[in-house]
């Protein structure tokens, strides 16, 4: 059974102060002997986090499919005791993350999200990188008033609004706000079903003309 522990998430007012205290978080538990895998939305970001992980002297590996090659042995070793492995989304897939040596015994891996993405999914599959097969496992959900799933979800005025009335209330449950980044993230997955839909609907109607153009001469050929 899957023994992995959801942390209390974090809500930011902005990104600057996010992966500040990723960065906290991420040097509490590299002095635990845990290993940590942080997942990002982008490249870019992936290495904003990592010049703040330079900074303060921590090594670290950083996925964001710029070495692909070495990916999959990278991933592999990011259960190891006191690992930081920086990824994208799309970086390391399909490769086991197996624990190291006494690393069950401190916690095993955590996985910290940076933000939400457009789809669940993958953030269902980042989280599921920790307590696999029944080892232990941590991880928790960081976003801040200015992530990009906010204005994807709600547009760009209603999203600044929605920053006001959530900077108010930082002080408060995180888990109440979260639920609002939750609610942009099913605005953004029903709207990319409504354009596959209407994508696989034209594309229909273009082989079914295709298929008619190409037919259409030959229904009176004698051959």
């Amino acid at each position: 059974p899957a023994i992995r522990q959801r942390l209390e998430p974090c809500v930011l007012e902005d990104y600057q102060l996010k992966i500040e205290k990723i960065v906290k978080e991420i040097v509490q538990m590299h002095a635990l002997g845990r290993p940590v895998l942080v997942g990002t939305r982008t490249i870019d970001k992936s290495e904003d986090i990592s010049k703040l992980l330079t900074a303060e002297g921590l090594a670290h590996e950083v996925l964001n499919a710029r070495q692909i090659d070495k990916e999959a042995e990278i991933v592999a070793q990011a259960g190891q005791p006191g690992q930081i492995t920086v990824s994208t989304n799309m970086a390391g897939r399909g490769t086991d993350i197996k624990l190291g040596e006494g690393v069950s015994q401190c916690g095993g891996l955590h996985v910290i999200c940076t933000e939400m993405h457009d789809s669940a999914r993958i953030d269902r599959q980042l989280v599921g990188r920790c307590g696999r097969q029944g080892d232990p496992g941590t991880w928790r959900q960081y976003v801040s008033l200015d992530d990009d799933i906010l204005i994807s979800g709600f547009g760009p005025k209603r999203a600044k609004k929605l920053a006001l009335w959530m900077r108010s209330r930082l002080a408060g449950s995180s888990e109440r706000l979260l639920r609002v980044f939750k609610q942009a993230q099913r605005r953004v997955e029903k709207r990319h079903v409504r354009q596959r839909r209407l994508l696989e609907y034209v594309e229909r109607q273009r082989a079914e003309s295709h298929i008619q153009m190409s037919q259409d001469p030959y229904l009176d050929s004698p051959s």
